[in-house]
């Protein structure tokens, strides 16, 4: 090949790679114009983020203040109260792996207002329709969260990437709120209505339909990342997406016995429902600060390891507290478990956005995050209700509280490592 010869092939390639260049950016050009309307608004994605986030605990922390009411109105057994705590924790991971395939089909924004419909219909069946609609609600709602709460996490890291920390803060704390405000105010509700259970819970799908009214602006934005389909090939032979799904689950553990079991422990210590629901109300209030403070400093330093040894070890001492300390010291556990739960579940939800290199790994890691971790979560309300009604009391539940969080400890101080899942993203 003589020397023109070769100046002729360089030049071709310069040129094959200036057309290269130029494809990826009309390519670039074209997204930043499909998602121009977003980056104008992005105050009301926030805004509808944080309400749909507020709808995401009310249907589950709502009724174990009023379980033992709701028991007796309707007659049921040790058996169906412990499955009705355990019922829609388990619905959470079995119907999440749903919301990544929904998503293709329909794109998220579509798929969270239709949800929050669901999520709707799912508390006015279980409050109106005696046994069968109460069993049946909640799996309807718990089936509801466990699709919307996979899709936030992918939601955040599109939109929002270069905050993701701070923002999946603010969606958890909104989340906290509700939690919050349902586990305090049921009882007052029911006995503001005539003492009707029902309508305590049943007034909770008044925010879950305020919330779609707010979301419905979002399904006529053009969001770009979401316009092309993607597959994430090697996710379940990653040994980091395991421990980012170990430590969601066992975290997730605790803070459904907490919403499942708490106000009954303390009721057996001999506190009122009254009582016992605030109790719980303020330990979840408390998580508002914790929620939106863990994952700001967490991102500080260099990974997130010993952020989750400590708010692992102040969610234990405040559950050892609540079960074995003095009733007079009760609201400083209860504070201690606050800051630890806000801690730990803001925490797992942004190790899933840290772990993921792209919204579409993201999406699908907190698919399985979620779906077999609520799986597994379900087990530690079945485990406190099977043991409480071995034991007759209380005192031996400690033992589940000290495993669940042992195992929390050690699959966090794997996830917490600053590394990627390595996955495959391609296109269908």
């Amino acid at each position: 090949m003589n020397l023109e010869t070769e100046k002729n092939v360089s030049t071709l390639k310069r040129t094959a790679e200036l057309e290269e260049l130029l494809i990826d950016a009309e390519a670039d050009d074209e997204q930043v114009q499909q998602s121009h309307p977003l980056v104008r608004r992005p105050w009301l994605l926030l805004l509808g983020l944080i309400l749909v986030a507020l709808n995401l605990r009310p249907a589950l922390s709502s009724m174990a203040p009023l379980l033992s009411e709701v028991s007796k109105s309707l007659g049921l057994s040790a058996a169906q109260a412990g499955l009705l705590t355990t019922l829609p924790v388990l619905c959470l991971g079995l119907f999440a792996p749903l919301a990544p395939i929904l998503a293709r089909r329909f794109g998220a924004e579509r798929v969270v207002l239709g949800i929050l419909l669901t999520l709707a219909g799912g508390i006015i069946l279980r409050s109106n329709f005696g046994e069968i609609g109460l069993f049946a609600g909640s799996v309807l709602g718990g089936a509801s969260i466990g699709i919307i709460g996979v899709l936030l996490p992918g939601i955040v890291k599109r939109d929002f990437a270069r905050h993701a920390g701070t923002m999946t803060g603010v969606y958890t704390m909104a989340l906290c709120l509700g939690a919050a405000m349902a586990a305090g105010s049921t009882v007052p509700l029911s006995e503001h209505f005539d003492n009707s259970w029902a309508l305590g819970l049943g007034f909770w799908v008044i925010p879950a339909l305020v919330a779609a009214v707010f979301w419905l602006p979002q399904v006529g934005q053009k969001h770009g990342a979401h316009n092309v389909a993607y597959r994430v090939r090697g996710l379940l032979r990653d040994p980091l997406a395991w421990q980012v799904t170990l430590y969601m689950g066992l975290q997730s553990s605790l803070a459904y016995i907490v919403f499942g079991w708490l106000p009954s422990i303390l009721i057996g210590r001999g506190l009122t429902p009254t009582q016992a629901g605030l109790v719980l109300s303020g330990s979840v209030i408390i998580q508002l600060a914790s929620s939106l403070a863990a994952p700001w400093l967490a991102t500080r330093g260099k990974d997130q390891r010993l952020a989750i040894v400590v708010v692992m070890a102040l969610t234990l001492a405040g559950l050892f507290g609540c079960l074995y300390a003095p009733l007079d010291g009760l609201w400083g556990w209860a504070i201690l478990l606050g800051l630890g739960q806000g801690g730990t579940f803001s925490l797992a939800l942004t190790l899933i956005v840290l772990r993921s290199r792209d919204s579409h790994v993201a999406a699908n890691l907190s698919s399985m995050s979620q779906g077999f971790g609520y799986t597994l979560a379900s087990m530690g309300p079945f485990a406190v209700g099977v043991v409480h009604d071995w034991t007759g009391g209380w005192n031996a539940v400690g033992w589940i509280f000290g495993i669940i969080g042992t195992g929390a400890i050690i699959a966090g101080l794997g996830a917490g490592r600053a590394l990627y899942v390595q996955v495959q993203s391609e296109k269908i």
